[in-house]
């Protein structure tokens, strides 16, 4: 059974850091791709990052720069490591994996706050 389980999120003031961790079971974690989506309050939910099988990072246009996607195979874990955080990155951030088309897990989320 694969299960994906976030963890990090919180408050914080802008211009902040959170860093977010994936644990993912049930899964080969090396050889899949891990992504990172969000909904913000009263917004479609987006793409944030992937980290592919070769460990290649990509990002959308808004969080490059200031986030960063990293996996540790050994913990089966995946991260988004966030910088620089602005209000506009609140959000539910969710993990992301699929296996196959039409076959993809979720985590439950992970709420983050950028706010004075």
């Amino acid at each position: 059974q694969v299960l994906l389980v976030e963890s990090g999120g919180g408050l914080v003031q802008p211009g902040g850091s959170l860093r977010l961790s994936c644990e993912a079971t049930g899964i080969i974690f090396s050889r899949q791709a891990m992504r990172w989506f969000r909904r913000a309050p009263g917004k479609e939910r987006e793409w944030v990052a992937s980290i592919l099988s070769d460990d290649s990072a990509h990002y959308e246009e808004s969080v490059s720069g200031r986030f960063t996607i990293a996996r540790d195979i050994a913990k089966n874990t995946v991260y988004l490591q966030m910088n620089s955080l602005k209000p506009e990155d609140t959000a539910i951030y969710y993990c992301n994996t699929v296996l196959d088309p039409g076959d993809d897990y979720w985590g439950q989320g992970t709420q983050v706050t950028v706010s004075t």
